[in-house]
């Protein structure tokens, strides 16, 4: 799904083609998922219809629309599907087949913006959609000041936190590490693929508790919560421009012919797949080690989510909503072996046969 260098990328985008420049018409699509607050989706079109677009602005995942005149300001989310297209180039999208430049209006639209360039006078077309109807267009009066924005987390680009002040957030939570990050009530914008990355830079296993991490790990992870992001964004989410070191270059690879990987002292890693936070994840076994205290199989391989508050399900983000323990499955490269049953629970369940 889209994170933080990718609705940046958009951003970008938006700021480009609309700064300053009058949205003059808007077409909408009915879809009372996607269009919150709002009696209608026509109501969002007539009310930024004939207003000049001043800026744009990213925090975390949502972005908004800085307006003239009255009224409120749009305030979108991509969910896992949204991109932002601009009339005969292709979208922008994150991992998935390009749709073709020349469908217009692209498939599973929600709004168009007409756009009229002040100087040339011309018209640009700027189509919104989402075909899994997990994003979220709104309207705020005071969008950094209102849900969803004010209930999020730092932004590692804008607002990261002092490394006393992360060290403080981290160590006062029981979580593990990986579902820490994923809540966009800590660190807004950190989606899955950015959090296994900081974590194996970091060299930390995505299990490990939050309360267990030693001074030095916690450290790391301040360091590359915002190195990563920074670099992401600095790449315009471009994979292609990713550094070749990333595991990001790798990760892909569960249930296909997976890639092979070397460490940067030529040795070959292994990359493992397990789930935490509810999300699939991968890590290096031969970098991100689990404490002995805290080995896999133990209380440690379950998916448990993040002690904060959640903040609604409209993130995909979120981790997952229960506690219960669950038998952990994994997979490794070249071999796929899920762990035993608990001994407790085999003969629990023979008993009531």
């Amino acid at each position: 799904m889209p994170e933080l260098p990718e609705v940046e990328r958009a951003v970008a985008l938006l700021r480009t083609i609309g700064k300053g420049n009058k949205i003059i018409r808007v077409e909408t699509s009915e879809d009372s998922i996607v269009f919150q607050g709002l009696p209608s989706h026509e109501d969002f079109g007539r009310e930024i219809s004939g207003r000049v677009l001043k800026d744009v602005f990213r925090y975390g995942k949502c972005f908004y629309i800085e307006l003239e005149g009255a009224g409120r300001m749009p305030v979108l989310h991509f969910g896992m599907t949204g991109m932002l297209q601009v009339r005969n180039q292709a979208p922008l999208q994150y991992m998935t087949k390009i749709q073709s430049s020349e469908v217009w209006p692209p498939k599973f639209m929600k709004f168009i913006f007409h756009i009229e360039d002040k100087s040339s006078l011309t018209i640009t077309e700027l189509a919104f959609s989402d075909a899994r109807r997990l994003g979220r267009i709104r309207l705020a009066t005071h969008p950094r000041e209102e849900p969803p924005i004010s209930r999020l987390g730092f932004d590692p680009i804008i607002s990261m936190p002092s490394p006393m002040e992360f060290r403080t957030l981290v160590l006062r939570r029981s979580c593990p590490i990986k579902a820490l990050l994923l809540d966009q009530s800590f660190s807004a914008g950190v989606g899955n693929y950015l959090a296994d990355e900081i974590l194996y830079q970091a060299k930390v296993h995505p299990e490990q508790r939050c309360n267990t991490l030693h001074q030095t790990q916690v450290d790391a992870l301040h360091r590359e919560v915002a190195d990563v992001c920074r670099i992401a964004v600095e790449a315009n989410a471009d994979v292609d421009k990713y550094p070749s070191h990333w595991l990001f270059k790798h990760r892909w690879g569960k249930g296909k012919k997976a890639q092979s990987m070397k460490l940067p002292s030529g040795e070959p890693a292994t990359i493992k797949w397990i789930t935490v936070g509810g999300r699939t994840s991968a890590y290096v076994t031969e970098v991100q080690c689990l404490p002995h205290k805290q080995g896999a199989g133990t209380e440690a391989a379950t998916e448990e989510e993040s002690d904060l508050t959640l903040l609604s399900s409209d993130y995909d983000d979120r981790p997952a909503a229960s506690h219960r323990k669950r038998k952990r499955k994994s997979k490794t490269i070249g071999s796929s072996a899920p762990t035993e049953e608990p001994l407790r629970e085999k003969h629990s369940r023979l008993r009531k046969r």
